[in-house]
């Protein structure tokens, strides 16, 4: 008998994708590994972007002939399982019990288990018959108010971009998006599941992302807590160190701290030098609320008042700069 790993059954990659998806993206027959994703991610940010999905906006009698593009891409490093004997990779072999052996892709297809251990295959032409008509289309059902939508229900992120011939037509929503501070509310099928989605602007762009649905959300009631005796001098606390942090958000100022040491502590494994130190353990655990607020309000109070001195200049000029134009 021919050796093997246990492996989870993968998931097939949609024939049909959920719209008209690119034919490299179907002809490869297969799922790529987490380090061929990487390698293709790496190499995609380096080229134009590949529209994964192409297909239709629509509103009222309006349809925009359009393209989606993914938003977002992964920079996490990735593991492989290695026989911890002899330090060999590991496959992933795709086994057949019945046949005792490994079965290629191209004799791999999906199948839906309707009853326990009964199977019906589901081909491309299945779903050719499927009757919904977001297959190919981003069907606009609402506009919104975006700050209506919790984040807790944002998915993923995806970018819409117009084809030639729906340009017009593409920025027209897109500026009038803007002007009325609506977003669109919308229903997609990708990867063999109609998504709820939410169409905004973005940039020069739309910015398509999935949401979950209503019943996909878990309750909290299970695991809310109430106000639990706290009082009015530590909710003042509290809100003294909320301000003292308090600034504009901007994404660039943050970074993803442990890969970066992950990083580096494979750099030395792999040239044999030190592991680098662990972090030293921190101060002193404070038990009471009200003086750990304390300190952490004495402690950040410098921080928010450098930040005051950064942008004093800035609102200096600005409110000279005023001035100046009034008397002109």
């Amino acid at each position: 008998m021919a050796p093997r790993t246990a492996s989870k059954t993968p998931t097939l990659p949609s024939p049909r994708g959920g719209g008209k998806e690119s034919e490299r993206s179907r002809g490869q027959g297969r799922e790529k590994s987490s380090g061929e994703r990487e390698k293709s991610q790496r190499a995609g940010s380096a080229r134009t972007p590949r529209a994964i999905w192409s297909g239709t906006i629509s509103f009222g009698m309006v349809s925009i002939p359009v393209r989606l593009y993914t938003a977002t891409e992964s920079h996490d490093v990735h593991f492989h399982l290695l026989h911890k004997r002899d330090g060999v990779p590991l496959q992933n072999v795709r086994w057949c019990p019945k046949d005792e052996k490994s079965v290629p892709w191209d004799d791999v297809v999906r199948g839906f288990e309707y009853t326990k251990g009964n199977y019906v295959p589901i081909t491309e032409e299945d779903l050719d018959h499927l009757p919904v008509k977001t297959v190919h289309t981003v069907d606009i059902s609402d506009f919104v108010k975006l700050e209506e939508v919790d984040p807790i229900y944002y998915d993923k992120a995806y970018y819409l971009a117009p084809e030639e011939t729906g340009a017009k037509a593409f920025v027209l929503l897109r500026q009038a998006l803007e002007e009325t501070g609506r977003a669109a509310v919308a229903k997609v099928a990708i990867r063999d599941k109609e998504s709820l989605c939410l169409v905004r602007p973005y940039q020069d762009v739309l910015s398509m992302d999935t949401l979950f649905y209503a019943n996909e959300i878990r309750s909290t009631k299970d695991i809310a807590v109430d106000r639990a005796g706290v009082s009015p001098k530590e909710i003042q606390m509290a809100i003294s160190l909320i301000e003292n942090l308090s600034d504009s958000f901007d994404p660039e100022r943050y970074h993803d701290e442990y890969q970066a040491a992950l990083k580096k502590l494979i750099g030395a494994k792999v040239e044999g030098a030190p592991l680098p130190a662990p972090p030293s353990e921190r101060g002193e655990k404070i038990v009471d609320l009200m003086e750990a607020l304390r300190a952490s309000v004495e402690a950040t109070k410098k921080k928010a008042s450098d930040r005051a001195d950064e942008k004093a200049p800035v609102t200096r000029t600005r409110a000279i700069s005023s001035r100046r134009r009034k008397s002109a």
